[in-house]
C-alpha cells in the first residue's frame, strides 16, 4: 500500500513516547515492503518564527487553512491508498481532514492520548483524574481551570479546536485507533462512534536483549512529572527505607519538571541513583538488569510503553491498577498492580516483586511471551495493515466487515481488574 503519514512532531527538549511510536511504525511499514511518505510539521520550528508568527500560532490551532491547501495538492498529484494521522497539535490543525475529504482519500487516526474528549489530552488535574469535560462540546471547565500548562489563556485554543472541530473529526476519519480498550470505554461514553473506534496497542521492537537472571535493581523510566507518580514513587520508597529497604537499589532515569527535586531527594543515598536522561541502548540494557520496571502513574495511561518493552526484556512491571495497565499486566501473573495513588500499596507491591526472586523470574517468562503475543511487531504490522484495508473498503462503499473493537489479547487481559494490593 501507499500510506502518508501525517504528524506534527513534539519538541525535541522532552522525549516523546509518541513521536518513538509513529517512527517505528513507518519503518515497520518501509521494512514490509509499503511505500510510505511523511507530512509533517515540528514543535522545534516554533522557535525561529518572527515575534508575530508566534503570537499566530494559537490562532492556527483550530484551523490552519496553509496546511489545508498544502496537504489537498500533495494529495492530488501523488495521492496514497490511506492516510495516516496522528498528532495535529499546534502546527497542523484538523484542517488537514478536510484536505483529505477534498482529495477523497481515506483517513485512519491513531489517538494516542485523550485530546478528542478532554483539551489537554490527559483526564488529569490538580493531581486526581478528572473527566468534567468528558461528553461535554464546549470544555468550558478546562479553560476555567486552566488545564492546559495551567494557563486559562493557552487552554482557549484546545477547547475551540474542540468544540469547533468535533464533527469534522467524526464524520471525516474512516477508523480511529485506540491504544487500548480503556481508552476506547472512555471515548465511547463521551459519545464518539462506536463503530468507528478500533483497538490497536502500541507495539514495541524487540530489544534483543533479555533479562538472564533476576536483575540487581528496581528502574523507573520516564518523564519526572507529577502525573507519572514520581512523587508517589519518592514517597513509598521512604515508606521502605524506614522499614528497611528492599536490599536493592532504586534507578530513576529522565527529564521532566520534577527533576530538581528528585536529583536533591537521591541526592547522599546509597539506595538511589538519579542517572539522568538515558539514549534508547541504555535504556534497553538497564530495563534487562532490573527486577522491575515501575510505572507508578496518577494519570490513566492510554498504554504505557515502558511497561510494554519491560516486558519484551522479559522484567515484570509493578504498576498502577488504572488505565491501560490492566491490559497490560496481569496482577500476579505477568507483574504487579498497586491501588493508584497510594503510596504504602505501592511500597508492599515493590517489597513482594523484590523478596521472591523465583516468582519474579517465573512472571519476567509470563512477561515476555505476552510481549510476543500482543505487543511484538509482528502483531503491530498485522493489525495496522487490517486497519487500512477497512478504512479503504469504508471509503470506497465495500462491504468490508471491520475487525473486533478489541483482539484476543486485549480481550483476556481486561478481566485482571483486582483491588488493593492484590491489583486492579
Amino acid at each position: 500500500m501507499h500510506v502518508l503519514v501525517v504528524h506534527n512532531r513534539y519538541s525535541s527538549a522532552q522525549p516523546s513516547g509518541e513521536n518513538r511510536v509513529v517512527d517505528e511504525e513507518v519503518g515497520l511499514l518501509r521494512a514490509a515492503g509499503h511505500r510510505v511518505d511523511v507530512f509533517e510539521r515540528r514543535s522545534d520550528d516554533i522557535a525561529a518564527r518572527s515575534l508575530l508568527g508566534k503570537v499566530a500560532v494559537p490562532l492556527l490551532v483550530p484551523w490552519n487553512p496553509a496546511t489545508r491547501t498544502e496537504l489537498a495538492d500533495r494529495l492530488r498529484a501523488d495521492p496514497p491508498d490511506v492516510v495516516h494521522v496522528h498528532n495535529v497539535f499546534p502546527l497542523l490543525s484538523p484542517s488537514v481532514l478536510a484536505a483529505c475529504a477534498d482529495a477523497g482519500v481515506p483517513v485512519v487516526a491513531t489517538l494516542h492520548n485523550y485530546t478528542q474528549v478532554c483539551p489537554p489530552g490527559t483526564l488529569h488535574r490538580d493531581g486526581r483524574q478528572c473527566t468534567e469535560c468528558v461528553g461535554s462540546a464546549a470544555s468550558l471547565p478546562a479553560v476555567r481551570h486552566g488545564c492546559y500548562r495551567d494557563s486559562r489563556l493557552a487552554t482557549v485554543p484546545l477547547a475551540v479546536s474542540l468544540a469547533v472541530n468535533r464533527r469534522r473529526w467524526w464524520s471525516g476519519v474512516e477508523r480511529f485507533l485506540c491504544i487500548s480498550s480503556a481508552q476506547r470505554d472512555v471515548l465511547v461514553r463521551s459519545g464518539m462512534p462506536s463503530e468507528r473506534l478500533a483497538v490497536k496497542h502500541n507495539f514495541v521492537p524487540d530489544p534483543g536483549v533479555l533479562r538472564t537472571g533476576a536483575g540487581d535493581q528496581l528502574l523507573f523510566l520516564g518523564r519526572l512529572a507529577e502525573t507519572k507518580g514520581v512523587r508517589l514513587l519518592m514517597a513509598a520508597w521512604d515508606e521502605l527505607t524506614a522499614a528497611g529497604g528492599v536490599g536493592l537499589p532504586l534507578v530513576i532515569a529522565g527529564a521532566g519538571p520534577l527533576e530538581r527535586e528528585v536529583t536533591a531527594w537521591a541526592a547522599g543515598r546509597e539506595d538511589v541513583r538519579y542517572a539522568g536522561l538515558w539514549d534508547p541502548a541504555e535504556c534497553r540494557r538497564a530495563v534487562a538488569r532490573s527486577v522491575a520496571v515501575v510505572a507508578p502513574s496518577l494519570a490513566m495511561e492510554t498504554f504505557g510503553l515502558v511497561v510494554a518493552e519491560a516486558m519484551a526484556a522479559g522484567v515484570p512491571a509493578v504498576a498502577a491498577a488504572h488505565g491501560a495497565f490492566v491490559e497490560l499486566v496481569e496482577d500476579g501473573v505477568t507483574g504487579m498492580l498497586h491501588r493508584p495513588g497510594d503510596p504504602g500499596s505501592l511500597a508492599a507491591r515493590l517489597r513482594a516483586v523484590a523478596e521472591d526472586p523465583e516468582r519474579n523470574q517465573a512472571m519476567g517468562r509470563a512477561a515476555r511471551r505476552r510481549y510476543e503475543r500482543g505487543f511484538s511487531p509482528a502483531v503491530g504490522l498485522a493489525r495496522l495493515e487490517e486497519e487500512y484495508r477497512t478504512a479503504i473498503a469504508v471509503r470506497s462503499g465495500g462491504g468490508h466487515t471491520p475487525p473486533p473493537v478489541g483482539n484476543e489479547e486485549a480481550g483476556s487481559s481486561r478481566g485482571s481488574r483486582a483491588s488493593g494490593d492484590g491489583g486492579k
